[in-house]
């Protein structure tokens, strides 16, 4: 009974093993809300001078660092404004900014993300947007870019730009 037991926490750990690194070597991506892990594609090394070629592309994908190893992605709006890459995060149900999105609290402690746009994977960091100065011309800018969206009101409405 013991080596039944051993041999079956043994296939059961390779099981495991073999799942986390065909997830890594493939990815998982996410897929409208269903939140993903890791990103696959062309990784771009040089520095990005131009977001503009973002505004071509409705979602992106946001990996962000869990505490526990696991990556976390998620697709999310993004918009170029005045020079700027912005990605976009809504709380429609209201609620406190980072609290209700899994991605946002991840950010918030490690700003360090991973997107992905077209086939194409870009290293980056974000920062919160809490300045109203700024916040509304970006928001307006979402609105036209995405003229479909439903805004559940600015101050549930949360803004990081991509660095």
């Amino acid at each position: 009974m013991k080596k039944v037991l051993k041999y079956s926490g043994l296939g059961l750990l390779l099981i495991l093993v073999v799942t986390l690194v065909s997830l890594r070597t493939f990815g998982y991506e996410p897929q409208d809300q269903r939140p993903g892990f890791w990103l696959a594609g062309e990784l771009v090394a040089e520095p990005v001078q131009d977001w503009s070629f973002s505004d071509a592309f409705g979602e992106i994908f946001v990996q962000t660092k869990t505490r526990y190893g696991i990556p976390h992605s998620v697709t999310t709006y993004c918009t170029f404004y005045n020079g700027n890459f912005y990605l976009f995060s809504a709380y429609y149900q209201g609620g406190t900014f980072p609290d209700l999105r899994g991605w946002n609290r991840n950010v918030m402690r490690d700003p360090r993300v991973r997107l992905k746009i077209g086939d194409r994977l870009y290293d980056q960091t974000v920062r919160h947007i809490t300045d109203d100065a700024l916040r509304a011309p970006v928001i307006q800018s979402f609105m036209s870019k995405y003229p479909e969206w439903n805004n559940p009101g600015n101050e549930n409405v949360h803004i990081l730009l991509v660095e």
